[in-house]
């Protein structure tokens, strides 16, 4: 059966979900809401990869290694449970033919969520995003896989390695750049989701507004910034919807012909049969 809704960046195998993930994942296919699990790194790729490969179809999942975590970063119990020397605290390097491995599983649709994050960045591991970057920007044409990109407070230099590499396609996840900036990714053939943030702030309308419709998509990135009216809960793939109906309304455009673009853009640029 076809999906009425995607939820194409959920992280149902966090931490967060740690006592009920599978009811999680059974609450939004329940209601036809497909998803993609992300990876941030190792541990999170594989075990999105995991629980996506329980389900013969609606839950997909993608691999990479987020730039926070090339260098030491801040320890989110959501993600993962806290340990001596865990994956969420110490810097990863990269390991190219690990993510290969992963990638090439059926279940995998892209690479990611990837990318340059500046938010607390410290100069030296500037160099360790880039690094890590390029190289998971060269494994998604290896094996003929979309990135999935995460870039807070570095657009201008995530489009300027971008530009490097003409044959880079993917979506910017969580996007919230300025409509200059979404017309550059555009440009190049990114698309651009949106998560519940859309539904309690007005900053991304005129993006929203003038995107191509054919170039945009939904994403809750639960268990974080859940929309209204579900705000300060834990968010969850279920609650896309909300989403999508913000997006028609700010579109001013009918519920129905959104959800449907939205779900064939999913299809088409992550190749979800």
């Amino acid at each position: 059966m076809a999906p009425h809704y995607f939820d194409i960046h959920t992280h149902l195998h966090f931490g967060a979900f740690k006592d009920d993930s599978r009811e999680a994942v059974g609450r939004a296919l329940d209601e036809s809401i497909w998803m993609i699990q992300v990876g941030t790194q190792k541990d999170t790729s594989t075990q999105a990869v995991e629980l996506a490969e329980k389900y013969t179809e609606g839950v997909y999942a993608t691999v990479g290694l987020h730039p926070i975590h090339t260098g030491k970063s801040f320890h989110d119990k959501n993600e993962v449970e806290e340990k001596e020397n865990g994956p969420a605290s110490d810097g990863e390097v990269f390991e190219y033919e690990y993510y290969k491995k992963l990638a090439l599983r059926p279940k995998v649709v892209g690479i990611g969520e990837c990318g340059l994050d500046y938010f607390r960045l410290s100069e030296e591991t500037k160099k360790k995003q880039y690094d890590a970057f390029e190289q998971q920007i060269a494994l998604a044409q290896e094996v003929g896989k979309p990135l999935m990109l995460h870039i807070r407070n570095a657009y201008d230099d995530a489009l300027a390695i971008l530009k490097k590499n003409p044959g880079a396609k993917g979506n910017v996840h969580f996007f919230a750049g300025s409509w200059d900036v979404a017309k550059q990714f555009l440009d190049i053939g990114f698309t651009l989701s949106f998560t519940g943030v859309v539904t309690f702030t007005r900053d991304y309308d005129e993006v929203i507004k003038n995107a191509p419709l054919d170039m945009i998509m939904s994403e809750t990135d639960s268990p974080y910034v859940a929309p209204v009216p579900h705000r300060g809960q834990r968010n969850e793939s279920l609650y896309v919807p909300e989403v999508v109906k913000r997006i028609a309304e700010i579109r001013g455009e009918d519920l129905e012909k959104v959800k449907i673009a939205l779900v064939q853009n999913v299809r088409r640029i992550f190749a979800i049969s």
